[in-house]
């Protein structure tokens, strides 16, 4: 566990831990969006100062590209872990159930993060936007490859498009994140999981 030397204005500087204090600004940040947080909430819930965010981060952008590389470690393992399930189907379903888990954890903030922080406007946000763009592209990606490959193996039938599917996929759970984050329960969430399946493409 990575600690850091604050510095301070009297006194012996103040040792903090790097990993906890950025676990608290993820926190934040998902809770209130990029531009919604504001340094004195980042400062307060990491228990440090302005200086020593600073000295430890960088700015405020550069704390959220490191939070948000911790939230992509931390809450979406499960995306990765979906690629490996042995039909489409059953993807695209852990896919979902995976988010339902994320986004209706009582330990974390309702929603998305990077559906929450990509809304955001303003000339400092512009390199929020690409990252998170940037990031949810590979994910895609890495989906369209697999559904690609569930194709060829026959597991979805020949008129199905996987990168067609792949936004679709993608539409429903962006659409399952604001609809957490707007107070929707985890029953009504798993009916739109139910749903979705049934619609799904069969061989």
């Amino acid at each position: 566990m990575e600690t850091t030397t604050a510095p301070s204005t009297k006194g012996r500087p103040r040792e903090f831990c790097v990993d906890q204090a950025l676990g608290k600004a993820l926190a934040v940040f998902w809770a209130k969006g990029y531009e919604g947080a504001s340094m004195a909430d980042l400062t307060e819930a990491m228990g440090i100062t302005k200086p020593s965010l600073y000295a430890a981060f960088g700015n405020k952008e550069a704390l959220f590209h490191k939070a948000l590389d911790l939230y992509e470690a931390e809450k979406l393992a499960y995306t990765r872990e979906a690629l490996q399930e042995p039909t489409a189907r059953a993807v695209a379903e852990y896919f979902m159930r995976g988010a339902i888990d994320a986004q209706m954890s009582k330990c974390d903030p309702k929603g998305c993060l990077g559906v929450i922080s990509a809304t955001a406007c303003g000339a400092e946000a512009e390199s929020i936007k690409a990252d998170i763009i940037t990031r949810r592209a590979s994910s895609q990606a890495a989906l369209v490859e697999r559904f690609r490959q569930a194709k060829r193996d026959g597991d979805l039938p020949d008129h199905v498009d996987p990168e067609n599917l792949t936004l679709y996929l993608y539409a429903i759970l962006q659409g399952m994140a604001v609809q957490a984050g707007s107070g929707a329960t985890r029953a009504e969430l798993e009916r739109v999981v139910e749903t979705s399946l049934m619609m799904w493409p069969g061989a």
